[in-house]
């Protein structure tokens, strides 16, 4: 069996250096806000180029407490409206509902899978606060023509980097590009720690702050809370790990980079279309996402090779039960994409034989 994602072996990748990082944690006897986070926050923001990082629990609390934090600092309440894409994963839209704000979904471009920039201002109105910018499977969603919308109408910008971590748009990294940065830390992405944890970089010192107090209880001085937080703060252990890995991001991201680019040049099936990438050399394809008109098929005859395949995903966040009140929304693009999109194996650990063999069999389907 070809893995989609094989988890196992990819932290055996570093076994040695994981398990002196546990041993340290746990003869230190500090398990929370010790030297581990604050060493992995500092590397965070040195590799992204941000003044800061946070670590928090996970990726969602990342997103849900940049909203907050402008909602504390009196730039957004609640009823305001955050533009964000309408094929992402439901956590960028649980960040806006949670917060009590309204999302309004824009239809991504078909061929890169990430909001249609040329799409924003006709949505924006007098109650738009910010965009929020998903950097969809690892490529980087930014333009110059983004960037002046945001300032002719002083929106700011959230970025979702879940899933691009090391992605970058000339020179500078994603969770750089915007006002704040949410990370995924989930085992499964380019950077997975051993549990769930995220992150938020900021360039904002006032928001830092907020964000940093907001995530301890709404504390910066112990007993003594300015806010009414939550508990979200990524432990000892897993800065530890994520120390570890971090070190090895960049390798790991340019091996993703020669499978994905031996995907486009050898998949030949006309009823395959390939993702686009204008700036590939920026992509860091934490997914590899083909579209078919027979994904179920494709599906199956793959898993009958011993090829294991994932969708990314099957229900768009207007279609949820949770959110019956956006299901009459007009939304073709987004809907057709999830109901054809199929994820191929791609990973650090995929040999290139393994890789050979799922296009092998992609081109007989």
């Amino acid at each position: 069996m070809i893995k989609f994602l094989d988890l196992q072996k990819i932290n055996a990748k570093y076994n040695d250096e994981l398990k002196k990082a546990a041993s340290d944690v746990i003869d230190s006897g500090w398990f929370l806000m010790g030297k581990k986070l604050n060493n992995f926050e500092n590397e965070l923001a040195s590799y992204t180029g941000a003044a800061h990082a946070i670590g928090v629990a996970n990726g969602l609390d990342a997103l849900r407490l940049i909203i907050r934090g402008y909602i504390e600092l009196g730039i957004m309440k609640e009823g305001d409206e955050i533009i964000v894409p309408a094929n992402t994963y439901i956590a960028s839209i649980l960040a806006i509902t949670d917060n009590r704000l309204k999302p309004i979904f824009v239809e991504p471009d078909p061929l890169t899978f990430n909001i249609d920039i040329k799409d924003l201002e006709s949505r924006i109105t007098v109650n738009t606060k910010a965009i929020m910018i998903v950097h969809l499977y690892g490529q980087v969603c930014w333009n110059e023509n983004l960037k002046g919308i945001t300032t002719k109408y002083n929106l700011k910008v959230i970025e979702d980097n879940a899933q691009a971590i090391g992605a970058s748009w000339k020179g500078i990294k994603t969770g750089n590009l915007g006002d704040a940065a949410g990370f995924s830390f989930y085992p499964g992405k380019n950077l997975g720690a051993l549990g769930d944890a995220g992150a938020v970089t900021t360039n904002d010192n006032e928001l830092a702050g907020i964000i940093r107090s907001l995530a301890n209880y709404g504390s910066s001085k112990k007993y003594v809370n300015q806010f009414q937080g939550l508990n979200s703060r990524l432990d000892e252990i897993q800065a530890a790990f994520l120390t570890v890995k971090l070190n090895h991001i960049d390798q790991e991201n340019d091996y993703r980079k020669k499978i994905a680019n031996y995907y486009l040049e050898s998949i030949k099936n006309d009823k395959i279309v390939l993702p686009t990438a204008p700036q590939a050399e920026e992509h860091v394809w934490h997914l590899f996402v083909i579209r078919t008109k027979y994904r179920d098929k494709l599906k199956e005859f793959l898993q009958e090779k011993g090829i294991e395949t994932l969708i990314h995903y099957p229900i768009p966040p207007h279609k949820q039960e949770c959110y019956r009140a956006f299901e009459e929304l007009s939304l073709p693009i987004t809907e057709e994409i999830h109901n054809e999109v199929l994820s191929l194996p791609i990973s650090p650990v995929l040999n290139m034989d393994e890789v050979e063999t799922v296009v092998s069999f992609i081109n007989q389907f």
